[in-house]
C-alpha cells in the first residue's frame, strides 16, 4: 500500500466527521481535495429487486427534552446488499473473509479509474474486459500492487432511478431476467487476481457482475482469491485515472456477507 502523509490523514478525518473544518483547505502545492464516492442511505436507496424492504428509518425520539434540551435518535435497518456497500468474500466464496475479517489495510490504498463510461453508454450490458485495463496501463503504467481498481461505467448518473440504473424498475424474482447494467468480465477477473495483486474493485452498478449473469463468475472468481468488492460507488466521474488514495470502510459487522460502505477518495496532496 502506498503511503500517505498523516496530515492528510488528519484532514480526511476532519473532513469524515462532519465537524466545522478549524480553517480554510489548504491551496496551492500539495494541497488535497477529499471526494465522497457514497450514495445516502433513504427511502430513494436502490436495492437488489428481490429485496422487499429497503432502508428504512424510524425516529426513537426527536424534540425537546424535559431538561430544555434537543435531543435526536433513531433506528435503521438495511439489508447488507443495498446501496453504497462492501461485498465481503464470504458472499460467494465458502471460507472467505467475513466483513469484520477483511484486514484494514485491504481498505485504504492507491485508487485507480477505469473509464469505460463510453462503451458502457453504447452496450447497456457492456463487459469491462482485459483490453479495458490493458488500456488503462499503456496510457498510465502497471497496475499498481495493492490497488483499488475502480470501474466508472457512467451509470452513477442514474441513480436513484431504478429502471435507468437497473434497467428494470420492477422488484421480486420477476425483475432479475430483466436486469441490463455494466460489469467485470469474468476473464478480466482472473486477470486482476492471477496477474496483478489488487487489494479491492469496485464500481458505479449494483453488481460486479453485469446485469444479465446467472452465474455470478466475477463475484467467485474474486472472492475465491479474497478480493472484495464495492458496489454502488458514487462520484466515479470526479475522479483521475490515478493520483489519488480510496479509503472504503464499510459496517464493521460480525459474520457479515457485506455492509453499507463509507467511501471517499483523497485527491492530490
Amino acid at each position: 500500500m502506498r503511503p500517505f502523509s498523516l496530515a492528510l490523514a488528519a484532514g480526511l478525518l476532519t473532513a469524515c466527521s462532519g465537524a466545522p473544518a478549524p480553517a480554510p483547505p489548504p491551496t496551492g502545492p500539495g494541497a488535497a481535495t477529499v471526494v465522497d464516492l457514497t450514495h445516502a442511505f433513504d427511502a430513494e436507496t436502490i436495492y437488489w429487486p428481490t429485496d422487499t424492504q429497503g432502508f428504512a428509518l424510524e425516529t426513537v425520539f426527536e424534540g425537546m427534552t424535559e431538561g430544555g434540551w434537543y435531543y435526536a435518535a433513531h433506528r435503521f435497518s438495511t439489508a447488507e446488499h443495498g446501496g453504497t456497500h462492501l461485498d465481503a468474500p464470504v458472499h460467494f466464496a465458502e471460507g472467505g473473509w467475513t466483513a469484520d475479517e477483511i484486514p484494514v489495510e485491504r481498505l485504504v490504498g492507491p485508487g485507480i479509474v477505469v473509464d469505460v463510461a463510453e462503451s458502457a453508454a453504447a452496450d447497456r450490458d457492456y463487459l469491462v474486459g482485459v483490453a479495458d485495463l490493458q488500456r488503462w496501463e499503456a496510457a498510465h503504467g502497471r497496475i499498481p500492487d495493492g490497488a483499488i481498481v475502480l470501474l466508472h461505467t457512467g451509470y452513477g448518473r442514474h441513480w436513484p432511478d431504478r429502471a435507468a440504473y437497473l434497467g428494470t424498475a420492477a422488484k421480486g424474482p420477476e425483475a432479475i431476467p430483466q436486469l441490463h447494467f455494466p460489469g467485470l468480465d469474468p476473464a478480466a477477473a482472473r486477470w486482476l487476481v492471477g496477474e496483478r495483486s489488487i487489494d479491492a474493485i469496485g464500481l458505479d452498478t449494483p453488481s460486479i457482475d453485469r446485469g444479465q449473469s446467472a452465474t455470478f463468475d466475477s463475484h467467485r472468481v474474486l472472492f475465491a482469491a479474497n478480493v472484495p468488492a464495492f458496489e454502488n460507488v458514487a462520484g466515479l466521474d470526479r475522479l483521475p485515472a490515478t493520483g489519488f488514495t480510496v479509503f472504503a470502510l464499510p459496517m464493521k459487522i460480525r459474520g457479515g456477507s457485506g455492509g453499507p460502505l463509507r467511501i471517499v477518495a483523497l485527491v492530490g496532496g
